[in-house]
């Protein structure tokens, strides 16, 4: 075989299909986010970035940087090895706690990243409970996916938020048969919520664990930033909780919080955990530091709402599809892999305007898109930049305004 002309071809195939990605070379502005140099072309220039996931830009925040900057000096850039072995360190200790508490459950454990901590969580959970059979959504995150399959439990997948084809599924078990239901809070390309409660109530129809992603809502919702099942008082109900330190708090890594024994039996029992080198320190101190303002501060999450409906507001105004979703993510729709691809790139050299091109197999082919997440950080300014450019992309590209 040649190997080289197979993975040359694959990348050919990709590439006529309009989906081949390109990474744009950024350097975010520390002190003027969401200001970015882009550096592709060589010569940096200045554009405004509209897709990142630090929602709230914690990234830049003053408090994040200096608890960041003060552990490193303390402590040293690297954690020493894995949790066992030399690898715990007290930030790590501290954050754990403050995660627990942030949720209201007794135990919290962290990982390198949101994709590990469902990863190893779900493996290590469904494969050692007997007969585990584990009921995901259809839209489930590729980390649960993988989980699952790791796992080799039987599996079902039910219709996304289909509380009645859930129950259909459920039924079919006997009730004394382990069960995991694993769901998202916000579903990070179309935006919209689960029915959580109603989850929780089938769940303990039919005793179930429950296993809540919520990536895309922990800091942005809830009286002290404990995500969506926060804000609709169902976080005693929920089994586990799985959240990231990567998008609203600005830093990196992933996180699972539940009562003590289950934390317990995953820290013991999760190859993900107990085999990969721990989280530096002073990404635990920044993280620390940034979950602590956002359990006391509503400042960031109210201007971001604020900033949310402006944009929505605007876009509709000016007739740019989009979906209207009940979450901070603003999809606009385009529905073709090429056309996807030439509006980011027109946004970005003529506009500088970076939105990244979301395609298959991130999203199914037909729904191609771009994802907006405004942040609190975006000025009035900005957003009549954006609305004027895509209303100017929108006309040179011909793109449906029925999409």
């Amino acid at each position: 075989m040649d190997y080289q002309v197979f993975f040359k071809q694959k990348l050919q195939d990709i590439k006529k299909e309009g989906r081949y990605r390109i990474f744009a070379d950024l350097d975010r502005c520390a002190k003027d986010f969401p200001y970015a140099f882009y550096y592709n072309e060589g010569k940096p220039r200045r554009i405004v970035v509209w897709c990142a996931n630090d929602y709230l830009a914690m990234g830049q925040h003053k408090k994040v940087v200096t608890a960041m900057t003060q552990a490193i000096h303390r402590v040293g850039a690297g954690a020493g090895g894995t949790r066992n072995i030399s690898g715990t360190n007290h930030y790590h200790v501290l954050l754990e706690n403050e995660l627990a508490d942030l949720h209201d459950k007794e135990a919290a454990l962290i990982f390198s990243s949101g994709y590990v901590s469902n990863e190893a969580s779900i493996s290590a959970l469904a494969s050692h409970l007997p007969q585990c059979v584990v009921f995901s959504d259809a839209h489930n995150h590729a980390s649960i996916i993988q989980g699952i399959r790791n796992s080799r439990a039987q599996k079902e997948i039910f219709k996304h938020n289909d509380l009645r084809h859930l129950r259909e599924l459920l039924s079919t078990y006997p009730k004394d048969r382990a069960k995991i239901i694993i769901f998202e809070s916000v579903y990070s390309m179309d935006g919209d919520i689960a029915p959580i409660e109603a989850f929780c109530d089938l769940a303990e129809e039919f005793n179930a664990l429950t296993f809540i992603d919520e990536v895309h809502a922990v800091g942005m919702y809830g009286h002290k930033g404990g995500g969506i099942a926060q804000r609709e008082r169902q976080c005693h109900r929920l089994s586990i909780i799985e959240g990231t330190l990567g998008k609203a708090f600005g830093v990196v890594g992933g996180y699972i919080a539940s009562h003590g024994a289950l934390i317990d039996f995953v820290r013991s029992f999760a190859s993900g955990f107990i085999f990969t080198t721990s989280m530096p320190p002073a990404v635990a101190a920044a993280a620390l530091a940034s979950v602590q303002h956002l359990k006391v501060s509503n400042v960031e999450r109210q201007r971001h709402q604020e900033r949310v409906s402006k944009v929505k507001e605007r876009l509709k105004q000016a007739g740019i599809p989009f979906m209207l979703t009940p979450s901070h993510i603003i999809p606009i729709m385009v529905r073709n892999a090429h056309q996807c691809k030439l509006a980011s790139d027109k946004l970005l050299k003529e506009h500088n305007i970076y939105v990244q091109p979301i395609n298959y197999p991130t999203v199914p082919r037909g729904t191609e898109r771009l994802r907006l997440t405004p942040s609190p950080v975006h000025t009035d300014q900005m957003i009549d930049d954006l609305i004027d450019a895509l209303k100017s992309v929108w006309e040179e590209l011909y793109i449906d305004y029925a999409a």
